[in-house]
Formats: structure tokens, sequence, C-alpha cells
């Protein structure tokens, strides 16, 4: 039985993240290094810091990135792509040149008996009303038709800059780390779900950036599976047993 990984927030292409080459050949490493004991992977959201596919141009660089996650789909391994509040906007590119499936909702899966809901994570319970409606700025099909009628030359910068100067801002503010049981939007939104949903076993999300393990119940756990810039974290399912790990180059484990 091969294993089935979960990772997220990788932020690739950040102007806000130095060393952006080193950045993506420690992913890419990472996904090296499971390919012969990998199923499926799961990315779940925010893998790119900006992504916007127009109809015959994508966003220059994550080669190596790609490039894997082509080989890994080649192999037969599955890989499930969620679209993020970073990298909204993806058409058919991953899919059709690279053999991602594509997720733009949050989904429940069964893997090995047991039940999963997996999302990025962003909206969940977020009360935020400024946050709520850039997300729905952001998602709106008319306001997407538009930006696209923007030259690249222009349109990536600015969205190459804007993602940097929310990196930034959320550096300097400093991020806080697990505010509580209580006061934890995913948390909050996930124990609701689970009351109309008890079948579910395992509720995974990224967006937060923290690292987060928590049971919920007798027979659901909830995690927040840390991100790609700091942690360098994913979760691992063997089909008894789910983890929560970090990676070292050359010394991934499970």
């Amino acid at each position: 039985m091969k294993n089935v990984y979960f990772l997220s927030d990788a932020h690739l292409g950040s102007r806000a993240i130095k060393h952006g080459r080193m950045h993506e050949r420690r992913l890419v490493n990472f996904l090296e290094s499971i390919k012969e004991k990998a199923a499926a992977v799961y990315l779940l959201g925010d893998m790119f810091d900006y992504w916007y596919e127009f109809k015959t141009v994508v966003p220059r660089g994550y080669t190596r990135f790609l490039g894997k996650l082509s080989e890994l789909t080649d192999r037969g391994v599955e890989v499930h792509f969620f679209t993020g509040n970073h990298d909204i906007w993806c058409s058919d590119y991953l899919q059709t040149e690279c053999g991602v499936i594509l997720h733009r909702e949050p989904i429940t899966v069964e893997i090995y008996g047991k039940e999963f809901y997996l999302a990025h994570g962003d909206g969940l319970g977020d009360p935020d009303k400024k946050f709520k409606l850039l997300r729905a700025m952001f998602h709106s099909h008319t306001l997407q038709v538009l930006f696209s009628a923007i030259h690249p030359r222009w349109s990536v910068t600015w969205g190459l800059n804007w993602a940097k100067q929310s990196r930034i801002k959320r550096t300097r503010d400093k991020e806080p780390e697990y505010r509580g049981e209580a006061h934890e939007h995913l948390v909050n939104y996930t124990k609701a779900y689970l009351k109309d949903h008890p079948g579910i076993n395992f509720f995974i999300y990224g967006h937060r950036h923290i690292e987060l393990d928590l049971m919920l119940s007798a027979t659901a756990r909830v995690l927040i599976i840390g991100d790609w810039i700091t942690h360098f974290t994913y979760a691992v399912f063997d089909g008894a047993n789910l983890f929560l790990e970090n990676y070292v180059e050359g010394e991934t484990k499970l």
C-alpha cells in the first residue's frame, strides 16, 4: 500500500522570498523523494504566490516544479491541485500539460476506507468582511475578463508585487500562531461542519501557515499543515495512520 501526501502554501515565485530557485528546488527534491512511495499527492492551495492564465500565456518560471508534477502524473501518481487565494486563476493548463486534477472547492474523498475533507481553507469560517469582499472580487468572472484585457507586462507585475506586499505585511505584523481552539476560524468551521457530517475522519487545510493537529472527537481530527516557506511540513497517510511531518532534505522517512 502506497502513501498519500498532503502539502500546501509554497508560494512559489514570491518576490518576498529570497533565493527563489533554492526555494523551488527544495520542494522539487521532496517530490522526488516520495515518487516511489506515493499513490497520490494533494496540493492544498497557494502553491504559487501568483498565477494567472491567459488563453495562450501562462506565468514565466516554475519549470522544475511543473516538470516534477508532470513526471509524477506520467508515473501514475494522482496529483490533486487545489486553488488557493493566491492562485485562484487557474484554467486548464495544469490539467492538460501536467496531468493534475484541479479542485476549485473543498472536497470530501474516501482514502483507504477513511473519509477526508480537504480544502485550502480561505473563506471557511473567517468573519473578516474586507477579506470576504476581496475574495468575492477575485472570484468574479466579470472582473477576471476585464483583468485579462490588461497586457501581461503590467498585470503579472502588478500581481506579483501585490502578493509580495501581502507576504511582507504578514511577516512584519507577525501573523498569529495558534490562537486557541475557540479562536481559530477553521477549527470553529470544522466543528460546525462535523455536526452534520459525523462520518468524516480527517479535515486537512492549508492557508493559515501554522502546524496544528487537533482531535475533535474519538474519530475526527483536524490538521492545518503549515507551509513550505518556513515550516516545510506535510501530512502523510499510510492507510492506517496520519502523520504531520517536517521535511529535512535527505531524511524523508514517510
